[in-house]
């Protein structure tokens, strides 16, 4: 998931990610054009390393970037030419998610992150719980990193994102 805290580390953390991974592009508080552009420079990086992208914000907006799909979780039902990615973070939203036809759930916070510093984790035991409930693949999102990746195996997960595990401060692993 992209992040303004990220800046330019955003670029070689995308070119690290695997083929057949994704991108959410999030940056939510630029201004209209600049996020524009770099939803862009995301696309054309994308494109070439055969990674999913997915835009957060209206379909309409990721349609018009070419995106693979969009994160967002709103009463609309739309078409099924795009991915629909949802966060989720309790049972009631694993429900909405469900009504709203949604292809992959993010389920967080599982551990303590820098995003949400003061918020409420799942931890194992509750995101074991929630996952295992789920009809749509889930996603573990908050505090992510190999170690702890690994650490939910077997727990129902379809993969790991992250924010910060994937681009570093200088000097960090």
């Amino acid at each position: 998931m992209t992040d303004e805290r990220q800046g330019d580390r955003l670029w070689s953390a995308l070119t690290a990610l695997p083929r057949g991974s994704g991108v959410i592009v999030r940056h939510y508080s630029f201004p209209s054009a600049e996020r524009r552009a770099l939803i862009a420079r995301v696309r054309r990086i994308a494109k070439a390393r055969r990674l999913i992208m997915i835009v957060a914000g209206p379909a309409k907006l990721a349609r018009a970037f070419g995106a693979d799909g969009f994160h967002r979780r709103s009463a609309h039902r739309t078409p099924r030419d795009l991915l629909r990615t949802v966060a989720v973070h309790n049972e009631p939203e694993l429900r909405l998610a469900k009504r709203l036809d949604a292809d992959l759930v993010f389920l967080s916070p599982v551990f303590a992150t820098d995003s949400h510093p003061d918020g409420t984790t799942l931890g194992r035991v509750r995101f074991g719980r929630l996952a295992a409930q789920s009809r749509i693949p889930v996603i573990a999102l908050g505090g992510m990193n190999r170690r702890r990746a690994r650490s939910l195996s077997g727990l129902g997960t379809y993969g790991w994102a992250a924010i910060g595990a994937l681009t570093p401060k200088s000097g960090r692993s």
